[in-house]
């Protein structure tokens, strides 16, 4: 409906226009003698408005214009000033108190100082006793070595009874820290550990009977025994695990032999590995 109303508007508009142009063509109309002739022509020339013509096409679209030159750049502005501190805030509630850890497991505490010695007391009076020391400590035994031989160089022993260690005279091989007894035949272990151990004795046939035995704490570990008739040597060997301050060694019954020249009679021991 507005398009129908525009189109005749613009009808109208075109008509008026044509009336206009025809008019001045026309051009001034002579006098009559009464007036001017445009007053008569004004009044037998004006007709009804014509229907206006079909508006034109529209023109093509024209070239585009050249790009405009890139403005200056503004200057840039100044950093403001830092404002001032803000007034400190109110302090908290204090929070809620946790519960309580579970009890932790510490670690052993250092061993105290050597107490003092107690104090001598005089002639008739008790002295005072002196606090406990601290304990010793163990020393490392992982690269000790202990071993031992030992033999008789006497002549023909004889023995009536089973528990009498078999001395010895000279020492073949003694490591440095092994502990024997010569006199005593006894080894004392200061080492813990597993040990090996061999003995050999000889035997004369018209001696009777003999009887060697291999103790450790007297507790006789291993025996070896010869007839009367019978000649040789008695020997024996075992292994024992030992604890610092174990003993062992040899005891016989009967009659071994012996010689200054020859070593019929030894004893041997050495420390296989420590605890």
């Amino acid at each position: 409906m507005k398009i129908c109303v525009a189109t005749i508007l613009s009808i109208a508009l075109l008509l008026g226009n044509s009336v206009k142009l025809r008019a001045s063509v026309t051009g001034p109309v002579p006098s009559d003698g009464d007036g001017p002739a445009s007053q008569v022509c004004q009044q037998c020339c004006q007709g009804p408005a014509a229907i206006p013509g079909i508006p034109g096409l529209p023109g093509s679209v024209g070239p585009m214009g050249p790009y405009g030159q890139p403005g200056s750049k503004g200057d840039a502005g100044q950093q403001g000033e830092i404002g001032p501190i803000g007034p400190m805030g109110e302090r908290g509630a204090p929070g809620n108190t946790g519960s309580k850890g579970d009890d932790g497991i510490g670690l052993p505490g250092k061993i105290g100082p050597r107490g003092l010695p107690g104090f001598v007391g005089g002639t008739g009076e008790t002295g005072v006793k002196g606090q406990k020391g601290e304990p010793g400590e163990t020393p490392d035994d992982s690269n000790q070595r202990v071993a031992f031989t030992v033999v008789r160089t006497s002549h023909s022993d004889t023995s009536t009874s089973q528990d009498i260690r078999l001395p010895f005279q000279q020492a073949e091989t003694l490591l440095p820290g092994t502990s024997f007894d010569l006199q005593t035949g006894t080894f004392t272990c200061s080492v813990p550990g597993t040990y090996v151990f061999t003995f050999s004795v000889l035997k004369y046939g018209n001696s009777g009977g003999l009887y060697i035995h291999l103790v450790k704490n007297n507790h006789k570990v291993i025996t070896t025994h010869g007839t009367s008739n019978q000649q040789g040597q008695l020997s024996g060997s075992a292994v024992l695990v030992l604890q610092r301050g174990d003993s062992v060694y040899v005891t016989m019954y009967g009659t071994a032999q012996g010689s200054s020249t020859y070593h019929y009679t030894s004893f041997s021991g050495f420390l296989l590995f420590s605890e």
